[in-house]
């Protein structure tokens, strides 16, 4: 049995349905990430395993007990919102020890707790001082510690990162992880980035209008795109449209070029209209490397992106990105030559609508 479940949980907020009968068992000390686009269902469902809203059907369990229908404070689950929501008026340690506190917790096991909490975000020079006398890092380390200090069974991340810059959220994310791992607590983190879910998550649940379009390891998520929203909205894309030649081999035909997929075909017939995708990296010029599919090509662009080079190429009338490592050494073509690129079958990918 899972630790959390939700099972058939649908959310209306009058005639708008914002999450569509989703389904998702999650297990303990699990790494979670809900990812998609604003607006898609992700925060509130979030919301109604915190219990800040309420399924309009729909049960939701944890550790066997139904929660549906509890107050927040009747649940064991910590939450870490975008805001940081500290007392300004309080220091981080009351800050940290708030919900003991109220709680009636004896004071002797407070302090312990709120001293083991400090350590843990390594913040013991700052116990003292008030919030605004903090970063915006070290403002959320003390929203995870305050969550934390309670020693909830769910904790839930609503996201926690998007305040901070960008050197700040890789280094705070890869300390959030680190945590959760080190307690062993189940965690759920919402986020509309990609990287932020593809690096931290045990697995991900990509979201669209209020439905679940996969849910995977971050591996299969990336390379194993089920649906043409996935394979959009993580990483970047080449997209094109194809007809299907020989469903057997996995054969498809784009612009009169002819490619092999490994899946993706089945129960399709020939002539059918479908949607190949290749991620940019799975492509390389054809004297570096030869796989199962290599086709003719032109050199329309190259643009240097730092550590990538990204060479735009035109297969039949379809312009495709195709990207290397960038090294002192790299020999590029010159802009209008004509090349052959080539990608193995397990690239090509056939996409569901």
């Amino acid at each position: 049995m899972s630790y959390l479940s939700i099972s058939n949980v649908t959310k209306q907020f009058g005639d708008a349905v914002v999450v569509d009968n989703f389904n998702l068992d999650i297990e303990k000390g699990e790494f979670v990430s809900f990812l998609g686009p604003s607006g898609c269902g992700k925060t509130t469902t979030l919301r109604m395993v915190a219990g800040f809203e309420i399924p309009t059907s729909g049960r939701i369990l944890l550790d066997g007990a139904d929660i549906t229908d509890k107050a927040p404070n009747q649940r064991n689950v910590g939450m870490i919102f975008q805001s940081y929501a500290l007392f300004p008026n309080m220091t981080v340690a009351q800050n940290i020890g708030f919900g003991l506190r109220v709680r009636k917790e004896p004071e002797a096991m407070i302090k312990q707790r709120v001293d083991e909490m400090v350590g843990l975000i390594n913040l013991e020079k700052h116990a003292n001082k008030y919030p605004y006398q903090l970063s915006g890092g070290q403002q959320q380390r003390v929203s995870l510690a305050r969550a934390l200090a309670n020693r909830p069974q769910v904790l839930l991340l609503d996201e926690p990162l998007s305040a901070l810059d960008a050197k700040i959220r890789v280094s705070l994310r890869a300390e959030i992880r680190a945590i959760q791992k080190s307690l062993g607590i189940t965690a759920i983190f919402v986020t509309h980035d990609q990287e932020e879910a593809l690096s931290i998550s045990d697995r991900i649940v990509v979201m669209n209008v209020g439905e679940m379009e996969q849910v995977g390891t971050p591996f299969e998520i990336y390379n194993f795109p089920k649906t043409r929203f996935v394979a959009n909205f993580v990483g970047s894309l080449n997209t094109a449209d194809a007809e299907v030649v020989d469903p057997a081999k996995g054969l498809v035909s784009m612009d009169g070029v002819q490619l092999e997929a490994a899946e993706g075909t089945d129960g399709r017939k020939k002539g059918d209209k479908v949607k190949i995708a290749i991620r940019p990296e799975r492509l390389s010029f054809a004297s570096e490397q030869k796989k199962a599919n290599v086709v003719d090509c032109i050199i329309e662009n190259i643009t240097f992106l730092g550590a990538v080079v990204r060479i735009q190429v035109k297969i039949g009338n379809t312009k495709f990105n195709m990207d290397t490592f960038n090294n002192p050494f790299l020999e590029l073509p010159k802009i209008g030559a004509k090349e052959q690129v080539t990608c193995s079958k397990e690239a090509v990918l056939v996409l569901d609508d």
